[in-house]
């Protein structure tokens, strides 16, 4: 990999990541676009892995009373007293909303990895799920907060969050279409999709860090430190703009870009 293929692949994934117009999609056009080869595995998990930090770092403070909460919750006799607490409820379920893109991924990784890599697939992916969340945001009905879902909101949005295992779906996207339609807000939709985004990040990272073990190769460790760095800091930036933005104009910036790029695509590769 040369540096500008380095530093292009580590801001997309960075920016791509969190933005409701799918990082997968984005990740596998760059390589049709170009005559680069492809990054590899290794190269995925050192901007993953950025990605991941930047969400930690930015919700440190909410993780860290989470994380508290969630630890006396265990100590209770009952999980409906374990939730009690707000923080709690909100670990508990970031927890459990993340269980069905697990059994989905286990199920399913074979033919996502070989046969749903197709750019007129992503296309289609792109304009439909587009037009699901313009309409979710523009029939947003009410302004409940992360802190006000409930178990069968948070199941709903994670069974939701299974569909982004198609290319073009937007994992971001996918969670923030299906909490609007459940009456959260704006950036209350924001803020848990990118909660539920440290679990799956971390799971995917680790399994990609077991894969690249497997296969003994060298490895441009110069080139894995700037996708860890790039690829954190342009998500970190990502997410502090993106939760103003969608709070004053919503989420149609957003559906017109994927429709557009979506109908590129196909008219290319069809």
């Amino acid at each position: 990999m040369d540096w500008l293929q380095v530093v292009i692949l580590s801001v997309v994934q960075g920016l791509t990541e969190f933005l409701p117009i799918s990082s997968s999609a984005h990740l596998i056009l760059v390589p049709v676009l170009t005559d680069w080869d492809d990054q590899g595995l290794t190269f995925d998990v050192a901007v993953h892995l950025g990605s991941l930090l930047a969400v930690v770092l930015y919700f440190r403070h909410d993780l860290r009373r989470m994380g508290a909460s969630w630890v006396m919750s265990l100590r209770r006799r009952s999980l409906r007293q374990g939730v009690e607490d707000p923080d709690a409820r909100l670990a508990w379920w970031v927890l459990l909303a993340t269980i069905p893109v697990c059994v989905g991924g286990f199920i399913l990784h074979d033919a996502i990895s070989v046969s749903m890599r197709s750019p007129i697939l992503i296309g289609v992916t792109l304009i439909g799920f587009g037009l699901l969340l313009g309409y979710a945001d523009w029939n947003k009905r009410a302004g409940r907060s992360e802190y006000q879902l409930t178990l069968r909101d948070a199941m709903l949005i994670g069974a939701a969050q299974a569909l982004a295992l198609i290319p073009g779906t937007s994992r971001s996207g996918i969670t923030m279409t299906a909490a609007l339609l459940l009456g959260m807000s704006r950036e209350g939709a924001a803020r848990f999709s990118f909660l539920l985004s440290i679990p799956v990040t971390a799971l995917a990272s680790g399994l990609e860090i077991h894969g690249a073990l497997q296969v003994p190769r060298e490895i441009d460790w110069q080139a894995m430190a700037a996708g860890v760095v790039l690829s954190g800091v342009s998500a970190y930036i990502c997410i502090h703009y993106f939760i103003a933005f969608i709070k004053r104009i919503g989420m149609q910036p957003f559906v017109v870009y994927r429709i557009v790029l979506g109908l590129w695509l196909l008219w290319i590769f069809w």
